[in-house]
Parts: C-alpha cells; sequence; structure tokens
C-alpha cells in the first residue's frame, strides 16, 4: 500500500499541495459562515491544510530525483 501511495505522489505532485490549499480555503470559508463552532475556534481544517501542504512539497522533492 505504501509503494502505491509513494508511486502516485511522485507522479502527481501537485496533488498533496493541491489538498492543503483546499483544506486552509475550506477552514476560511467556516470561519465566515459559522464563527463559533469548534472546527473554527481550533483551526483544525488550517493547521491539516498547513500539515498537508508541507508534506507534499517535502514528499514530491524527495520522490521527484
Amino acid at each position: 500500500m505504501l509503494d502505491r501511495i509513494s508511486a502516485y505522489i511522485a507522479e502527481h505532485k501537485g496533488v498533496p499541495v493541491l489538498l492543503g490549499v483546499l483544506l486552509v480555503v475550506a477552514n476560511l470559508a467556516l470561519a465566515l459562515l459559522a464563527p463559533g463552532s469548534w472546527l473554527v475556534t481550533s483551526n483544525l481544517f488550517l493547521h491539516l491544510g498547513v500539515v498537508a501542504g508541507l508534506l507534499g512539497i517535502l514528499l514530491g522533492d524527495a520522490l521527484g530525483r
């Protein structure tokens, strides 16, 4: 399973970064639409988006060589 995931990320380097950007935008949309919810106060999507984006950049660079 790990081999399939690494092969997919090596071929599609921008997908984890795009997922990270979408999670950050989703956090912004939630902050505007539901300002008091626990997802907004914890910034869960923001943190997951930043981690996914950074891991996508690191894995894409490491697997691309």
